[in-house]
């Protein structure tokens, strides 16, 4: 019962805005609300003064303003015969849902971006007169909305904090930021809200391992993971050492194969090169030989 109470009372806010003159009427919703990178619905339903209209028809949306405002999309119906082809497409992103022939001229939004937020107007067009085009003076506001999205997450050193990490999320509304830490333990970060993004920074890491970002809203929920180890010195096993030790000990190995297989290459092309001063000194014993014959 409550979620019919809830959708009829979005029912009537979204669809209470509509416009009246001259016999034109315009039926479109106040707001609408889009989700990046999915798609949204922009409604529009009309009636016009004249009945049977066989003529040309033009579906027009604009944004920002009505009547001056940029023109985004544009079909054109010749006939009740024809159907609404498209002329201009801006990015080539609108659709035409709706049927400008039984009063309709709702599109459709692919792939929403920020830059698709504005105000969008309605209008429509018929090749009578100058009075026979309407257009909807408030239009349709399109808000976004945004699941989290961990942009960045490094750890970093400072003589005021120590060890730090950094954690940078994006979403609309503003996500909030937990850490987990190693023993999966919940932190309270330092929290640092800009226009665009949430930022978090875990001060004073003790703990070697896993260090875990969560980012969530209203749309969903994000993780990012660093893993942090404090180098140490003494008898205690260093991962850096380690690592250090193993690469150079790689480094080494190949380079002693590289010269090993150039050694060998070389040996076996010299066994294979004719002895050419060896036939010299052979071929001169064989003319003295023939020289004291003679």
């Amino acid at each position: 019962m409550r979620g019919l109470i809830v959708f009829i009372t979005l029912a009537s806010c979204i669809f209470r805005h509509g416009a009246e003159a001259n016999g034109w009427s315009f039926l479109v919703p106040q707001e609408v609300t889009g989700v990046v990178g999915k798609m949204a619905t922009l409604l529009c339903t009309f009636t016009h003064p004249h009945k049977n209209y066989n003529g040309s028809m033009a579906v027009i949306w604009r944004i920002k303003e009505p009547y001056n405002g940029t023109v985004i999309f544009k079909c054109v119906t010749h006939s009740s015969h024809d159907s609404c082809k498209t002329t201009l497409s801006f990015k080539n992103k609108f659709k035409l849902l709706g049927n400008p022939r039984t009063n309709n001229a709702s599109i459709r939004i692919d792939s929403l971006t920020w830059s698709d937020e504005d105000r969008y107007f309605c209008r429509i067009e018929l090749s009578t007169d100058r009075h026979d085009k309407y257009e909807t003076k408030t239009g349709t506001r399109l808000n976004l909305v945004a699941p989290p999205r961990i942009l960045n997450i490094t750890v970093a050193f400072d003589v005021n904090h120590g060890y730090s990490a950094r954690c940078t999320a994006e979403g609309e509304p503003v996500p909030s930021l937990l850490w987990i830490n190693p023993r999966h333990k919940n932190h309270t970060p330092v929290a640092k809200t800009s226009y665009v993004h949430q930022v978090t920074e875990l001060h004073y890491l003790d703990q070697d391992g896993k260090y875990t970002c969560i980012a969530s809203n209203n749309h969903g929920k994000a993780e990012g993971a660093v893993y942090f180890f404090k180098f140490k010195s003494g008898n205690d096993s260093s991962l850096y050492g380690i690592l250090l030790y193993s690469s150079l000990a790689i480094k080494t190995l190949i380079l002693l194969i590289i010269l090993g297989v150039a050694v060998y290459l070389k040996q076996d092309n010299a066994t294979e090169q004719p002895p050419l001063s060896r036939q010299h000194v052979q071929e001169s014993t064989y003319e003295n030989f023939d020289g004291r014959n003679q």
